[in-house]
């Protein structure tokens, strides 16, 4: 029996270890993400991109740091199959009143792989579903700050109500003139409840923890009136003279939606139960999927486990095949869908033509830039996982086929488990949320030239091209290969860039304008007769590239001449260079309240500005 017992104790021990290591990492994160509101206090910008990005590395580091623990205090990988069925019961136990087990059992899952060396999808020691429930945690100490605040207003009360709303996150900085914004939130909110009755539950509900991302800092909630809810958001930023302004006010789940957008960066806020955060979000935007939430809450590593869970799911609830996916194919990945799942799965290549000179380290390098960089809306969030393993039967054979010549190293085919069934198994994938590529959207226009709306979509896709180009650059990023193949058209309309192998910082990169040619025999070369770097830029050469069609290089000249001027590119580098953060909103410019403040000031009295 003493063995018995000693195995026990060991697992124990093991399993106080593992939780000890998560418990750390959570509290270094919240920690961080707490810090957030001092630099939004501060308008520390910088030290906000620092934070965010360095943030992104707190998961890898605290899982290493606590797998060389246990190696080296239990010999962990050596301890026998019993020993850590064991550890997972204690662990289940030590998850019981526990704030966030949801993610503490994916550190499990983390630490408990890397320490015995099993693909996480085929590992009997790890939680594929999760043992501990989510559902209503809350800290129950009495000075312990809830998850979202309550308030119940009265049409008499409503301006007062909202000023304090916002005072109980005691920024740290004075507003320009909290009074008129209030007046102008409650203008935006007028249409909705002018010539409704309020019912007996009306009321604002309210996260506790303020959104921090880029230069803003954002009030998330909802309104609740009789059997409706409005979810809502109030930006607030500075304004040039250094002071607070509510910027604008979004309603709506489409609103929402795009404000936690897959393009863009994690916010950071402060929270104790995250999953109490999630499950109030979805409360709000029910289309969105829960490792969507996570993920944009910071909290990647738990949107991860989520997702594949949902796809593996969706593998068992579906019949349709992998397929390679529509449109043109790539030079350095292999890109193929399943298309009754909206997403796309994305394989380097072992192989790239000459012009392509680059290695899989380099390509994946840039992969991890765009995870840890502001996005701005811009840029697909990915996925990545390393040994795959999906049902061969549902693989097409000219799928196979594809990897098999061009990604060989990365392809597995086999029966691993000895069960007859055969898997295939990819040893690194990207995952991405599926989007129509723009050469298909504009060529469905061309092809409809007879429909009236075909050319309201040229006309969209191409404005919304080059504000999609404008956006990197504002966020010091040059997309390098800027075909309208590497660009998507999001569900609610946005082009977002996917294609980053080629991406630079523009503060990298040395724009010119095109050499006069010497002579006469440069002049009709069909050579380039001037000497080019690896990092420089001829804006005035995209043209022949991208404006090809007629109807796309009108509209394109209408609205962004300015991106085939060196000028325009300079000018941006010069300021990032000089330390300026570009604002970038996850709203359309028009709806920003900057736009009634000289109306109202010429034509309100004091009163209709404050609402009162």
């Amino acid at each position: 029996m003493f063995p018995q017992k000693l195995d026990s104790t060991i697992a124990y021990d093991i399993a106080k270890a593992m939780i000890d290591g998560f418990n750390r990492h959570y509290r270094l994160f919240r920690t961080e993400s707490a810090r957030a509101k001092h630099r939004f206090e501060t308008a520390d910008w910088h030290g906000q991109q620092r934070a965010q990005r360095e943030r992104i590395e707190f998961y890898d580091l605290r899982v290493k740091e606590c797998s060389t623990r246990l190696e080296r205090e239990f010999k962990g990988g050596d301890q026998p199959m019993e020993v850590w069925q064991q550890v997972k019961l204690h662990y289940i136990g030590l998850l019981v009143n526990h704030h966030q087990p949801e993610l503490a059992e994916t550190f499990f899952n983390s630490v408990t792989t890397k320490i015995l060396h099993r693909s996480y999808f085929h590992n009997d020691f790890i939680f594929v579903r999760p043992a501990v429930s989510t559902e209503y945690i809350e800290n129950a100490e009495p000075t312990a700050r809830p998850t979202y605040r309550a308030y119940y207003p009265t049409r008499d009360n409503l301006h007062a109500t909202v000023t304090q709303l916002i005072r109980d996150f005691d920024l740290r900085r004075e507003f320009d003139d909290l009074d008129r914004d209030v007046g102008f939130v409650l203008e935006a909110m007028q249409g909705r409840y002018d010539h409704v009755k309020l019912r007996a539950n009306f009321q604002f509900q309210v996260l506790s923890g303020l959104f921090f991302r880029n230069k803003g800092a954002y009030v998330v909630g909802k309104i609740i009136n009789g059997f409706n809810e409005v979810p809502f958001a109030l930006p607030i930023l500075y304004n040039k003279a250094g002071k607070l302004v509510i910027d604008t006010a979004l309603f709506g789940e489409e609103d929402l939606l795009i404000l936690f957008s897959f393009a863009r960066a994690y916010f950071m806020v402060e929270m104790e139960i995250p999953s109490a955060y999630v499950q109030f979000l979805r409360s709000m935007m029910p289309r969105k999927p829960r490792a969507e939430m996570y993920s944009a809450l910071g909290l990647a590593k738990q949107g991860k486990t989520l997702f594949y869970r949902d796809f593996l799911n969706h593998q068992r609830h579906s019949s349709d095949k992998f397929r390679i996916a529509p449109g043109i194919k790539g030079m350095v990945m292999l890109v193929f869908d399943l298309p009754s799942f909206p997403y796309v799965f994305k394989v380097i290549k072992d192989y790239y033509p000459p012009q392509k000179d680059t290695t899989r380290e380099i390509i994946k390098s840039k992969y991890l830039l765009v995870k840890q960089h502001d996005r701005v809306g811009r840029m697909a969030d990915t996925l990545e996982y390393s040994d795959v393993a999906f049902p061969r039967d549902r693989f097409e054979d000219e799928l196979i086929a594809e990897i098999e010549k061009f990604a060989p190293s990365q392809l597995e085919i086999s029966d691993r488990d000895g069960d007859g069934h055969v898997e295939v198994i990819l040893k690194h994938v990207y995952i991405e949320r599926r989007m129509i590529p723009l050469n298909i959207y504009l060529q469905e226009a061309f092809d409809a030239q007879d429909d009236p709306r075909a050319q309201e979509q040229v006309e969209r896709g191409v404005v919304e091209y080059g504000n999609a180009i404008k956006d990197l650059v504002s966020a010091n990023i040059f997309p390098g290969d800027m075909l309208w193949k590497n660009f998507g058209i999001t569900r609610n309309g946005k082009v977002v860039f996917y294609d980053y192998d080629e991406i630079e910082y523009i503060t990298d990169c040395i724009f010119r304008k095109v050499p006069a040619p010497r002579n006469e025999e440069d002049e009709m070369s069909g050579e380039i007769w001037y000497s080019v770097g690896p990092k420089d830029v001829f804006p005035e050469t995209f043209g022949p590239f991208l404006l090809g069609n007629p109807r796309v290089r009108e509209v394109f000249m209408r609205h962004h001449a300015d991106l085939l001027d060196v000028a325009f590119w300079q000018g941006h580098k010069d300021r990032i260079q000089a330390g300026h953060v570009h604002d970038v909103f996850p709203y359309e410019r028009d709806i920003r309240f900057v736009n009634r403040y000289i109306r109202h000031s010429l034509t309100s009295s004091p009163a209709e500005l404050t609402g009162s």
